[in-house]
């Protein structure tokens, strides 16, 4: 029974030692990368601007199109109008009247000339009669030859086509297109690098966070420690009637007020750490142990110190500006390009039915084509002076927002150096404060003891020593957080 009870405890101890994690700043920060939402999106983005600009480099190449269609029309093409068909139609008909009117007259003369006697001209009247009936039929035969051929079969008409196009001058706009979609590459992996020093920064703002209100904790227990032993001492000398129970009152009300302080730094505590979870992505109830919790003299080293003009090349934020600035020339570029000559060189192979090629036939058939496309603005009345003079002016203002954003992070930069030298002034103060607060501490407890100290000295005496710690522990997180927001500052984080 004993050994199954240790052995249930030994393995509650391994299931808690699990589930608590000891986290370095480091590993906060690399956990808060891999987790941010918006960080993920903003390099989808640039995956994005990679394919945009892989993209635009295929306008350079020739293109290869196919086109196809079907059209049915109420009426087809005639090359040959009504008149000319009825014409036609009745071709043998209208030339064997005419000969035939020609011959009788021709016999009447001879007769009228007694060269002819009437039943000789009658027999050859019914002669002639005889052979124009067929002249005619075949004659219109060969008329309705001649319209058939002209028949044209236009009214279900199929073409289909390969075309293959090269651009050869399109008026700088391929060029410009291209640069674009590279400023947006760039635009891309810069707002990638913003993000992801907002993202350390606000981790570092959190993590420290926590550091704080743990040794302000500890500093409260053990400032609890202390005044639970003035309250038992001064409980005794109650008994022994050398202190009042107005000394006794004022040490409990100490206590007690420390206790209170205490839960509400674990309360801080919980607070913090559930949003250092959120920035990690961790379960917000996660018990996690921070490496610097148990720190209480705080590494506050520090002499990396730039210029300014480390953070106009750092910056991403400048970056993006710049990024914005170039985009705004190149579409400059590209709206100048509508209005400028475009050539482009076509060719390919169109099949058609029916087709042409070989006079009207209802059967496919294609043909090769090759040419030269050339496209020339005449007149448009100012329209791309006007687009060009709004471009270059939008330029100009993203220059002002440059020069708008150098000033301000130069004054950010000199802010947050100064913030750094006086966090460390503020902690060098505040050590020298600790050490005399540790000596009168010291001195106020001996005295009390020999009994030339009252209650009332020791317990300032403790009071001052809480407040030094507490600043002192103020001062190393102030040292930690300026020195983030320099890191920030000049684009080095």
């Amino acid at each position: 029974m004993r050994r199954t009870f240790a052995l249930a405890v030994a393995f509650m101890a391994i299931i808690q030692v699990q589930a608590q994690r000891t986290l370095s700043l480091q590993e906060c920060r690399n956990m808060a990368l891999d987790n941010n939402k918006q960080i993920q999106i903003s390099k989808l983005q640039t995956a994005v601007a990679h394919n945009i600009h892989q993209a635009a480099k295929t306008k350079y190449l020739p293109h290869v199109d196919g086109v196809g269609g079907y059209q049915h029309f109420t009426k087809e093409i005639s090359l040959l109008n009504n008149s000319q068909k009825s014409t036609l139609s009745s071709l043998g008909t209208a030339a064997t009247g005419s000969l035939t009117g020609q011959m009788a007259d021709i016999i009447t003369n001879l007769v009228g000339q007694g060269l002819l006697s009437q039943e000789a001209a009658a027999r050859l009247g019914q002669q002639i009669s005889g052979m124009a009936s067929p002249i005619a039929t075949a004659g219109n035969n060969i008329g309705k030859d001649v319209i058939d051929a002209f028949h044209t079969n236009t009214r279900n008409v199929y073409t289909g086509s390969i075309v293959v196009t090269q651009p050869i001058y399109m008026g700088g706009a391929i060029t410009a297109a291209n640069r674009m979609a590279q400023i947006g590459e760039d635009l891309a992996a810069n707002d990638v690098e913003a993000r992801r020093q907002n993202v350390l920064y606000t981790v570092d703002n959190a993590y420290w966070l926590v550091v704080s209100l743990r040794n302000k904790q500890k500093t409260a227990k053990e400032f609890l420690s202390l005044v639970k032993k003035l309250d038992d001492d001064v409980a005794k000398m109650v008994k022994a009637g050398v202190a009042t129970k107005a000394d006794k009152l004022r040490v409990d009300v100490s206590v007690n007020t420390t206790e209170m302080t205490i839960s509400q730094l674990s309360s801080g505590i919980s607070v913090a750490k559930m949003a250092l979870c959120e920035l990690c992505g961790l379960p917000l109830k996660s018990d996690i142990t921070l490496v610097d919790e148990g720190d209480r003299g705080i590494t506050t080293s520090y002499d990396n110190i730039e210029t300014t003009d480390t953070a106009y090349l750092a910056r991403p934020e400048l970056r993006m500006i710049r990024n914005t600035i170039d985009l705004s020339k190149q579409a400059t570029k590209l709206v100048r390009s509508i209005y400028m000559p475009h050539v482009a060189l076509t060719g390919g192979f169109t099949e058609m039915n029916p087709n042409l090629f070989n006079g009207f036939r209802n059967r496919f058939s294609g043909v090769w084509n090759v040419g030269v496309v050339l496209q020339v603005p005449i007149w448009n009345w100012g329209e791309g002076k006007y687009k060009v003079r709004a471009s270059k002016e939008v330029t100009k203002i993203t220059e002002l927002q440059l020069a708008d954003a150098r000033d301000k992070i130069h004054l950010q930069v000199e802010q947050s150096l100064f913030q750094v030298h006086d966090a460390e002034t503020r902690l060098a103060t505040a050590r020298k404060n600790m050490a005399s607060a540790e000596e009168n501490l010291r001195c106020a407890n001996i005295g009390f003891k020999e009994g030339v100290m009252t209650v009332t000295d020791v317990m300032n005496a403790q009071t001052a020593w809480q407040t030094a710690e507490g600043q002192k522990t103020d001062a190393e997180i102030a040292v930690k957080i300026a020195q983030a927001a320099y890191q920030k500052a000049i684009g080095r984080y």
